[in-house]
């Protein structure tokens, strides 16, 4: 999740749930292979993450402790396990509530113009394909917060009331934002199909795409990592990559041309604006309340 604040970098709790040895007990009887050697790496939401080494010579990421709620890891394997086949991730060879673990993917090299090519190939493909409704299955997770994703015929509405909302109600009770600036989300949300239009059709967005989650090698995607999974409007996904420079030029340019149908100009001109207050609310929830500027001088732009 993209948690530019000092909780999301922070120290992790050690986990009190299983001790070092049962846990690679654990991973040795999934994988078939003994753990010969972990290395931490940095956790977060109170969770900690190791490169673990089999003695066949691979090489896995284990999460394991107790996340944020109960089945925060869980959430996190089924979203991964849903995505394969759309877009790259890593394998899942684990998934239970307190740990998880999946294939290990080396990354090397940024962000490059190379990478937000194929990045925008593979994106066009998995928001091409259409979904039978707005939301998904089962409720998910972005970062450590419930994202619920109850069964919408209408996108609008969905993203009205299950995004903006959702999050920023939650935000007023949990964080201190203010009583004012949530009557003028609301306010705003009264007017919601002024400003962003119903796609062709619903699309599986990944949900958390930002240079922190997809891991590129030798010019191009080899995974993206940590989701937060719906059925949404492909435009979502795009503008949250906006939020820290994830795509530039390159990207949009290609996505453009391999989905005529997107209409950058007033993407940019406006919906992006739309769509990025969703994330400056969650992250008011993750890393404080100096998120909340972005969404004030939105709303402002709006006339709101």
């Amino acid at each position: 999740m993209a948690w530019f604040c000092s909780f999301r970098f922070g120290c992790c709790m050690t986990s009190r749930m299983a001790t070092q040895s049962s846990i690679s007990e654990r991973i040795a009887h999934a994988c078939g292979a003994n753990v010969l050697n972990t290395r931490p790496l940095a956790g977060s939401y109170g969770l900690s993450l190791e490169v673990v080494e089999l003695a066949d010579g691979r090489r896995l990421v284990a999460k394991h402790g107790r996340g944020p709620r109960p089945d925060h890891l869980r959430i996190e394997g089924w979203m991964l396990k849903r995505l394969e086949g759309e877009i790259p991730v890593p394998r899942v060879h684990l998934s239970e509530p307190d740990l998880l673990v999946m294939d290990y993917i080396a990354g090397s090299g940024g962000m490059g113009a190379s990478v937000e090519r194929h990045m925008a190939e593979l994106l066009s493909h998995m928001h091409g394909r259409r979904q039978p409704f707005f939301g998904l299955q089962r409720d998910t997770t972005i970062g450590p917060l419930p994202q619920p994703n109850p069964q919408t015929d209408s996108w609008i509405d969905f993203f009205r009331e299950h995004r903006l909302m959702f999050m920023a109600r939650l935000a007023h009770e949990r964080a201190g934002l203010s009583a004012s600036l949530l009557r003028r989300i609301e306010r705003f949300c009264d007017h919601l199909e002024e400003y962003i239009d119903e796609p062709a059709h619903p699309a599986l967005l990944h949900g958390d795409i930002w240079g922190g989650n997809v891991i590129a090698a030798g010019g191009k995607v080899a995974a993206f990592i940590d989701p937060a999974i719906y059925c949404g409007h492909p435009e979502y996904d795009l503008a949250f990559m906006t939020m820290f420079g994830t795509a530039g030029p390159a990207f949009f340019d290609a996505y453009a041309a391999l989905r005529p149908e997107f209409d950058a100009a007033g993407f940019h001109k406006a919906r992006k604006d739309v769509y990025l207050i969703y994330p400056h609310l969650t992250h008011v929830l993750i890393c404080g309340l100096s998120y909340a500027s972005g969404i004030d001088s939105r709303l402002s732009r709006f006339g709101f």
